[in-house]
């Protein structure tokens, strides 16, 4: 089982353990849950319920039968030792997001967030100002404040652009701007394209003992029903999404459809006195900050809608920042988890059916249209857009105005 599986299962269990055992119990099956996992069964147990690596080693040798029986009758009373960190400590928190981002420090609502800081930089500076936190504690904090971690020296992205903090910083901005003037902001991508048919899909489910779901032997394209190309609206002020279910090409043209369905489906009745759109995109795909077809369809799209639709395009190799990904496709795959996507239909329902605690709702419809490749658009088609560059960066943001006779 690979880890994100192993922890997602441990997770699972202790959700549904964790209110009927107290300290001794849950130090013990926790141990257990490691030894079973072996190699790496301490980190992934960490993880998934938030114990000490600490404890959970603690647990392991109270079920290996090396501890004391004193020790594993010790329990103490609900609410009992160690303060943490953060209220033994005032400001802690405050002087951590200050390290990490000075620029939306104090908002733990802020739309955009991210650190190129290691934690055990951010552990010692934390340290020269007087506080005490180990960088796993740092790491905790961080995912508690939103915060995705990332150490400097990571380079599987590629090369990092110049002015890649820059431009987080001019889309957090504009995404706070747009909020406190009361109009729509969506998070929009194509998520990876998946086979139709009766195939091993990855991860568990439940299911009756001796009675699995049947997959085919080999995944061999020929032997699909098709393919679907989810395409994810995701609204970030209202944790809702609309996803297009195309069956084609990903196309410019099926992207801002997918925009346009979000729109008539679900945008236009939470926001009826919105004048504006903000689009965050990345800069390749469907939505490429170069293509001509893109900008094209932008401007059909503000002409029908009377939006000014500004876009904001991550930089190169930085998609995985944009909210789409975390708030809506990481959960559709969860969701379908252990499931052949047998046909559209049931792709369609399990997509529909995603939700999260903090109350994600979806809606997703089946595209069955046809999108031609290949479509050029001409620099005088292009000079009769109303399309305004933004100062900074206007490859990556602009701004398209509606015609005027509409």
């Amino acid at each position: 089982m690979r880890a994100a599986e192993a922890e997602q299962a441990v997770a699972e269990r202790y959700e549904a353990l964790r209110s009927v055992m107290d300290e001794r119990v849950r130090r013990y099956w926790a141990g257990a849950e490691a030894l079973a996992l072996g190699r790496g069964g301490v980190s992934v147990v960490a993880r998934a319920t938030g114990l000490s690596r600490m404890t959970v080693r603690a647990g392991q040798e109270q079920a290996r039968g090396k501890k004391p029986p004193e020790e594993l009758v010790r329990v103490r009373r609900r609410g009992a030792g160690r303060p943490r960190a953060e209220a033994a400590q005032p400001g802690l928190m405050e002087a951590l997001e200050s390290l990490v981002d000075p620029a939306t420090r104090g908002d733990p609502e802020s739309p955009l967030r991210w650190t190129h800081k290691s934690t055990v930089q951010l552990a010692g500076e934390l340290e020269r100002l007087g506080y005490k936190a180990r960088r796993q504690k740092v790491g905790e904090l961080l995912r508690g404040l939103g915060y995705s971690l990332q150490a400097v020296h990571k380079t599987l992205e590629g090369e990092s652009h110049s002015d890649r903090n820059a431009q987080f910083e001019h889309i957090n901005a504009e995404v706070k701007a747009f909020q406190k003037r009361g109009q729509p902001v969506i998070s929009v991508d194509t998520k990876k394209k998946e086979w139709v048919g009766e195939f091993k899909n990855g991860g568990r489910e439940w299911q009756p003992k001796g009675a699995p779901v049947l997959a085919l032997t080999h995944d061999f394209p020929d032997t699909a029903e098709g393919k679907v190309i989810p395409y994810g609206v995701y609204d970030v002020g209202t944790n809702s999404a609309w996803v297009s279910v195309g069956v084609d090409h990903d196309t410019p043209v099926f992207a801002v459809n997918s925009m346009a369905a979000w729109w008539s489906k679900l945008g236009k009745a939470c926001y009826p006195e919105a004048k504006e759109l903000l689009v965050m995109a990345d800069s390749g795909g469907s939505n490429s900050a170069k293509s001509r077809v893109w900008k094209a369809q932008l401007q059909k799209l503000a002409d029908a809608t009377g939006l000014s639709i500004s876009v904001c395009h991550f930089p190169p190799g930085t998609s995985k920042w944009n909210k789409v990904e975390h708030r809506l496709f990481s959960h559709l795959s969860i969701n379908w988890r252990g499931r052949p996507l047998e046909d559209y239909e049931t792709v369609v329902q399990l997509i529909g059916a995603t939700t999260t605690r903090k109350g994600l709702k979806v809606k997703a419809r089946l595209d069955k249209r046809r999108y031609s490749t290949g479509l050029r658009v001409s620099r005088a088609e292009m000079k009769k857009l109303h399309l305004v560059r933004s100062d900074v960066h206007g490859e990556w943001n602009y701004r398209i105005e509606p015609n005027s006779a509409n």
